[in-house]
């Protein structure tokens, strides 16, 4: 019961901005490119906000994040608006994290000063690379001067700052991906978040890669700068504390912290989830993702809402515990199966194949083991009858 009681005072809150300039050849994300639509979708989303925080009034906030789509590609007064109809009905905690995700070429000194002034304090870059070459291939439609540019502006306002970079573009060799590493670090930014370049289905670089035009590096090749992100970001002081994510000490995403730690959040705006933990339930559910529907009727836009059953509540456990450094307990993992041995044999191999590590009665997965932390969680789920 104190675990369900935290998660609810630890609320966070997500919003989905759906509007990009154009879709990069390798987002599955939903977003829409017309932004004539920008002003009708904030009318929807004041209404939903309005609507579903009146069942949370008092609550305290812990975090917000604005994700996307690109949510710094909407005017600033925009967003105020949305916090003047979010604020009457909740409060924010006293360090509450504000996160924005943004493009560097949406980031003109003006803007930064105006994201600042509205009460942003974190800052999350879309620059996938710092290389000419690399962001041409990317299709990306910043310039690595702007990107540079940007990272230190925003360095100097805000402080707490994140870099997103993709590893494994065309051509990439390892060589380049060193380069672009030691650029970021030399902005200083305190978070990095290290993705390497998926093949997602019906997006228009599965297009090309599927008739031959674009040739992506293997995932050997993948894996190898990976180890590489891992090996110089851990030297400067990082800890690479989710698959994806590496921070210095008070730099961790508080909103995705929260998600992987299955505490409370609610999403707001077209395809965003909630979660939502009270009284020993576990509630999912998800808005619709169509931008049509939710501005026609952001009073319903909620598409399916399940109540999570024990068993499923045991699994996320342990495939997002797995995501973290944090790890899992080995006590609550043996909880959670019947035949304690099984297990244990389970997690003696694959601390033998150099995917698991245990200390002081938790199991983290090793740097290899990032690389298959789904495939080990699916490892040590719990065997059910049929």
């Amino acid at each position: 019961m104190a675990d369900q009681e935290d998660s609810m005072t630890k609320l966070h809150c997500y919003v989905h901005i759906p509007f990009c300039r154009e879709r990069c050849s390798y987002c599955d994300f939903f977003l829409v490119t017309k932004q004539e639509l920008q002003y009708r979708f904030f009318r929807a989303l004041y209404e939903e906000t309005a609507e579903r925080f009146s069942a949370y009034g008092g609550s305290a906030i812990h975090s917000v994040h604005f994700g996307g789509g690109t949510p710094s590609l909407v005017p600033v007064s925009y967003l105020e608006d949305w916090f003047e109809t979010f604020s009457r009905h909740v409060s924010l905690n006293n360090d509450v994290e504000i996160t924005i995700e943004a493009n560097p070429e949406d980031l003109s000194t003006e803007k930064i000063q105006g994201l600042a002034a509205l009460g942003v304090t974190r800052i999350s870059i879309g620059v996938q690379s710092f290389l000419p070459e690399k962001l041409r291939t990317l299709g990306r439609l910043h310039t690595a001067e702007e990107a540079l540019r940007v990272t230190s502006e925003a360095m100097a306002m805000f402080g707490n700052v994140s870099v997103d970079l993709i590893c494994g573009a065309e051509g990439e060799t390892l060589e380049a991906w060193e380069r672009d590493l030691h650029i970021a670090l030399s902005c200083g930014v305190p978070h990095i978040s290290v993705y390497m370049l998926a093949l997602e289905k019906r997006t228009r670089l599965e297009r090309l890669v599927k008739r031959g035009i674009v040739t992506l590096p293997n995932e050997h090749a993948q894996a190898v700068m990976y180890a590489k992100a891992c090996e110089l970001l851990e030297a400067q002081g990082f800890e690479h504390y989710e698959v994806s994510n590496f921070s210095k000490p008070g730099f961790f995403s508080r909103y995705n912290l929260g998600c992987w730690r299955r505490e409370s959040y609610l999403g707001f705006g077209p395809s965003a989830h909630s979660f939502l933990v009270s009284g020993g339930h576990e509630v999912r559910s998800a808005n619709v993702s169509s931008l049509v529907r939710y501005m026609a009727s952001p009073h319903n836009a909620q598409e399916y809402c399940e109540m999570l059953s024990e068993e499923e509540q045991i699994d996320e456990k342990i495939f997002l515990s797995l995501r973290l450094s944090s790890g899992l307990e080995l006590d609550d993992l043996l909880h959670f199966h019947e035949s304690n041995s099984a297990v244990l044999e389970t997690v003696r191999r694959l601390k033998g194949q150099g995917l698991l590590k245990m200390r002081d009665g938790v199991i983290t997965v090793t740097r290899k083991g990032f690389l298959f932390a789904d495939k080990v969680a699916e490892e040590l789920l719990p065997v059910r009858k049929q």
